[in-house]
């Protein structure tokens, strides 16, 4: 069993993880300025680089969209995984052994070093049979790819290669970069023959044309293989076989291509084949993928939902199925699974049978992204086939094809659109409209019926909805986007973790402070260095920045965070800017993050020594000046005569704050 990842393991691998080699493998970074770089963000389109990561206290932000996080929040949003997935991702990234509380378990040191072996296998063995497309012996597979539209640069963009028709070829190879038969034997990659003991290992794949299959962080994990020649026995399509790396219900081929096209636009296009995934993405719908050689399921859902986002604000699945029988059944099947999902769900099918591959060699590029747009409801396609199995000319074809097609309709979950189908259905049976709704609600009490161990009326949520098990501590809440108490704050009453806080606990708002204003500038580039060279607050300068006093609401908040925290991490900056985000109020996140990476105006290491100084004693000459402008209000109202030892004591107080004053400024 999985358990929850140890904080202190968590800490660890945010500390020691690089997060700028680790955006690097998504975005090109320049440097822009000490320590500072930028590149496109990844999370919205932009001309000019806005996107921003700061190694030393190991965060990002984006200063267009305002995406931040640090480096586990990161691989969670581009590779769409979970927290406690992203934490592993990187632990095996840099060879970091995890430890789990309750008793739970997670890989071991060994496993990933086995897991790593078998994807460096995938790896090598891609790159093999891409380079023997080339070859003369793969020209039969090139006239395939020709003859259904795919040039060279189409065969690259998705890595298509051949397997020679030798028997060992690529097991020579393999074998050649080091890996041995046990591990061998672990890919898929291979068969084996022979008695007993004896058995010897062969490659699967021979003389065909290879997919290969990948994951949604872009790892090669399993090939598929399409057949050429009228001799191999084998059947059209072969796949890798189930192995620790490769499980079908769980894969889907193109999702490394699509994920970020599908987060952006909030579609889902399943096709069926690896040929499909290629026509649609040439022709201009990048959110295309399909499954491998099985049935779209409860798994398969599972990613779609976590890449639409599915929670109800929007997003939709096209499935597309051949017009024939098989096509309609695969269809039905999906529409089996339709509750599962909050986004819309929908169906293309192309009237003379084509599927995307085909339609796009008969008629080009629009007529796929035609077929797209032309998409219906699921539920309207699914109510059409129920009907075609009946003889809707009699009266018995009629009363049956209402009983089998009145509880697809009370399925449908938009309450506004579910009247208008029952009404469409009693026109296509020719049947009175109020037998129909009687039918209808009479089918949807019948799926009301609490199933053994529910109650009444209580609805299971959808997978996605559902308490997840996470790690200890809280994790990687502290990204997010957007403004102050604006859309990616929680609503007031929201905890951390989820748990409703009590009516007295309802989180502050805070507004963007006013970039215009002196005060809050010079308070907002204090905090900067604060945030970003904390080792600058140490001896005295701490006591006086923590006895500042900050009056722009935001930078107060902060400050206050600060304080509370103490210098125990100014060491680390990583888990120092961790440690305030903890502190601060949850809608100050984003500020938070955006004031830890923006550039501080210094090139050198010693001119950032020279502005955080400089700056710090801007703040407290404004410190000094607002103590001596309430203490010249008091001597003002204050009698002389009737206090002049308090009237002395106020005179020497303003004698040492200028004198403070004038060697702040001599020291700057």
């Amino acid at each position: 069993m999985a358990g929850l990842i140890k904080r202190e393991d968590i800490d660890e691998v945010r500390q020691r993880t690089d997060i700028k080699e680790v955006v690097d493998g998504y975005v090109t970074l320049k440097g822009a300025g000490l320590g500072t770089f930028k590149g496109l963000c990844p999370f919205h389109d932009e001309r000019s680089p806005s996107f921003t990561v700061r190694p030393q206290v190991g965060r990002y932000h984006c200063f267009g969209c305002g995406e931040d996080g640090d480096v586990i929040s990161f691989v969670q949003k581009l590779d769409h995984t979970t927290f406690h997935e992203a934490v592993e991702k990187l632990a095996a990234r840099i060879g970091f052994e995890l430890h789990y509380e309750d008793g739970g378990t997670g890989p071991n040191r060994e496993d990933v070093g086995k897991r790593q072996r078998l994807l460096d296998a995938h790896k090598v063995a891609d790159e093999f049979f891409r380079e023997q497309l080339l070859t003369p012996g793969a020209a039969e597979g090139r006239n395939f790819l020709y003859g259904r539209g795919f040039d060279r640069a189409a065969s690259e963009q998705f890595g298509v290669g051949y397997a020679p028709q030798g028997w060992d070829s690529l097991l020579k190879h393999l074998r050649g970069r080091g890996f041995k038969d046990p591990e061998l034997k672990l890919t898929g990659m291979f068969s084996a023959g022979g008695p007993g003991n004896q058995q010897r290992i062969y490659d699967r794949f021979r003389g065909r044309l290879i997919w290969p299959i990948r994951d949604i962080a872009g790892d090669t994990i399993g090939f598929g293989a399409r057949k050429l020649y009228e001799d191999d026995q084998g059947p059209k399509y072969l796949n890798t076989p189930e192995t620790t790396l490769y499980k079908k219900s769980q894969v889907l081929y193109g999702i490394d291509l699509a994920k970020r096209s599908i987060a952006k636009d909030r579609q889902l296009v399943v096709v069926e084949g690896y040929t499909d995934v290629m026509a649609c993405h040439l022709s201009g719908i990048p959110t295309a993928v399909a499954t491998c050689g099985t049935a779209f399921g409860t798994e398969h859902i599972k990613i779609a939902r976590r890449l639409l986002s599915d929670d109800g604000s929007g997003g939709e699945v096209i499935f597309t199925f051949d017009g024939d029988a098989a096509g309609q059944k695969a269809a039905l099947r999906a529409f089996e699974e339709d509750q599962r999902f909050v986004a819309q769900t929908y169906v293309a099918v192309e009237p003379g049978g084509a599927d995307p591959c085909e339609l796009r060699q008969s008629k080009g590029d629009s007529a796929v992204r035609d077929l797209i747009a032309s998409r219906r409801p699921l539920f309207e396609f699914a109510i059409r086939a129920t009907l075609k199995r009946h003889n809707l000319d009699t009266v018995e074809g009629r009363v049956a094809a209402l009983r089998e097609s009145a509880p697809v309709v009370a399925q449908i979950r938009d309450a506004g659109i579910r009247p208008g189908y029952a009404r469409e259905l009693a026109g296509w049976l020719g049947m009175p409209v109020e037998e129909v709704n009687r039918v209808v609600a009479s089918a949807a009490k019948r799926a009301a019926v609490p199933a053994q161990g529910t109650t009444a009326g209580q609805r299971q949520a959808p997978e996605a909805h559902r308490p997840q098990g996470g790690v200890s501590g809280r994790g990687g809440g502290t990204g997010g986007h957007g403004g102050y108490g604006g859309p990616s704050s929680p609503p007031p009453g929201a905890a951390h973790g989820g748990a409703p806080l009590p009516a007295s606990a309802v989180l502050p708002s805070f507004s963007r402070p006013d970039p215009r204003d002196p005060v809050a500038a010079m308070e907002r580039q204090a905090l900067e260095v604060a945030l970003q060279e904390p080792a600058m607050l140490e001896g005295e300068t701490w006591l006086r920045f923590s006895e500042s006093r900050f009056s722009t609401p935001a930078y107060l908040a902060i400050h206050e965070a600060i304080r509370a925290t103490g210098l125990g991490f100014a060491a680390d900056p990583v888990r120092w800017v961790e440690q305030l985000l903890q502190e601060v109020p949850e809608p100050l996140r984003p500020l938070v993050s955006e004031l830890s990476v923006v550039p501080l105006p210094a090139n050198t290491p010693e001119g950032v020594q020279r502005y955080c100084r400089d700056i710090l004693a801007r703040l407290f000459e404004l410190q000094i000046t607002r103590v001596k402008a309430d203490k010249m209000g008091q001597l003002q109202r204050l009698d002389s005569s009737a206090d002049p030892e308090l009237f002395q004591q106020l005179n020497r107080e303003l004698m040492q704050l200028e004198m403070q004053r004038r060697a702040l400024r001599s020291d700057a």
